[in-house]
């Protein structure tokens, strides 16, 4: 079965081409396809092009629908197209005439365009929950080893002095500015296409205003025309987001990688999250952790993808945008396991003390030495060329915490500062579950 169909027997291998991994990925889509169905069929009684009686008993078969698929047990069949086909054939199964009223005024262009759209919202808002947890570690771990003194490293070499609470804070204000490009992909994301049809308009008396409300758009796609012009533009946003938040994951990753090498040993992890080697005893690898440094930095390849999967399309409609789902949402699906895998680590880390005892690093002292002798009222580059004379044959002392008093500095982290941005960041994601949505519109049918 085709929505399409017209009585025309297509090439099986046609059929099956053009379908691609729709079958497998519209199954993310069935929860959100029928509180879509849910939303247009109220409208469709408010504009009065469905009595009273139909609607309540659209709303009801509907629902049934939606609780089956709660329970696993629909699924699209064998001939059918997709679940969009499937659903409608239940409808028409369960209500007769009346089930095939569901598709009035909307083409599956607008009508997968509401489900991708709601799909895209619901895993933006679990994905900004999980980065809140993963931000609260990156701080809590912060204030723990605040005080805590780490080489900072430039160009691979020992630099000047950092701290365990900086490094770690770091990641938290780098996820703050994720968590901000994913709320501006939400936004973009949340605007309503439903009503536009195959993207023109349609005849019909729709009210697309109703829908939006109905299904917690914060505005409308207004053009027709935009609605299919539009895809890719989204997920061009969305992809943005969550490379971003993969780069942090992968840089983070990275720095993991090389602080547990022999030659650094600043972190470790117990015997249970790292492995071993077949041939080597000694051997303790991060494979955890260079695993999410490679699939972080898969997903940072996504917005090129997009990009060339759109980049020469004429506006309206073209089946390529199909292949856009697959895209986006396997990298969800990858992220976030990457996301609760750095917080188990993250709550298993163990942190070297005494680091800086070592005295390969006595010269990243030299900077503030620098700074002591200004503050004698030296000119700097007097200063700067005096140190860098002795740097060979000198130790300098070292420098406490309570001298770095400017914001963002080793002594002054400002944890408090980003956690605010953080927290106006995080305002907008929702989290409205399909259930609470379906239940919600369910109100319609009594």
């Amino acid at each position: 079965m085709k929505l399409w169909e017209q009585g025309i027997n297509p090439e099986p291998a046609i059929i099956e081409f053009t379908a691609g991994r729709d079958r497998k990925i519209d199954i993310h889509l069935t929860k959100w396809d029928i509180v879509g169905s849910m939303a247009h069929v109220i409208m469709l009684h408010d504009v009065g092009l469905i009595d009273n009686e139909e609607k309540k008993n659209i709303l009801k078969a509907l629902h049934s629908l939606f609780v089956w698929d709660e329970e696993g047990s629909l699924a699209i069949e064998s001939g059918i197209e997709d679940i969009h086909s499937q659903i409608e054939k239940e409808m028409a199964s369960i209500l007769g005439t009346t089930g095939r009223k569901v598709h009035t005024g909307r083409s599956r262009n607008d009508q997968v365009l509401v489900d991708i759209r709601l799909y895209t919202r619901e895993r933006i808002d679990s994905m900004a929950l999980l980065a809140g947890r993963l931000f609260r570690k990156f701080q809590s771990l912060s204030e723990q080893y605040r005080e805590v003194l780490l080489p900072g490293y430039t160009h691979m070499q020992p630099a000047m002095l950092s701290s365990f609470g900086l490094w770690f804070g770091s990641y938290a204000e780098s996820l703050s500015d994720d968590v901000a490009l994913l709320a501006t992909a939400r936004a973009l994301n949340n605007r309503n296409p439903l009503g536009t049809a195959a993207g023109f308009g349609t005849t019909l008396p729709l009210n697309r205003k109703l829908t939006s409300e109905l299904l917690e758009f914060d505005d409308l796609i207004y053009n027709s025309a935009y609605a299919s012009l539009n895809r890719g533009k989204v997920e061009t946003a969305v992809a943005s987001a969550l490379a971003a938040l993969a780069q942090t994951l992968s840089r983070f990753s990275m720095d993991v990688c090389l602080y547990m090498s022999a030659e650094y040993r600043f972190v470790d992890f117990p015997d249970e999250y790292v492995t071993g080697s077949s041939i080597m005893p000694q051997k303790r690898n991060p494979d955890v952790i260079e695993l999410i440094r490679g699939r972080a930095n898969l997903i940072q390849t996504l917005p090129g993808q997009v990009a060339m999967l759109v980049s020469n399309l004429p506006s309206g409609y073209n089946r390529d945008l199909q292949l856009l789902k697959e895209l986006v949402f396997g990298a969800f699906e990858d992220l976030m396991e990457c996301m609760e895998i750095t917080l188990l680590m993250l709550n298993n880390i163990r942190i070297r003390k005494n680091i800086l005892e070592n005295p390969i690093y006595n010269t990243i002292f030299s900077t503030e030495e620098v700074n002591r002798l200004v503050k004698q009222g030296i000119p700097f580059r007097d200063a700067y060329k005096a140190v860098s004379g002795m740097v060979r044959n000198s130790s300098f002392s070292r420098t406490a915490l309570s001298d770095y008093v400017h914001e963002g500095s080793p002594g002054n982290l400002c944890n408090e500062a980003i956690a605010t941005r953080f927290s106006e960041s995080m305002k907008c994601f929702r989290n409205k579950s399909a259930a609470e949505m379906a239940g919600k519109l369910m109100e319609y049918a009594k």
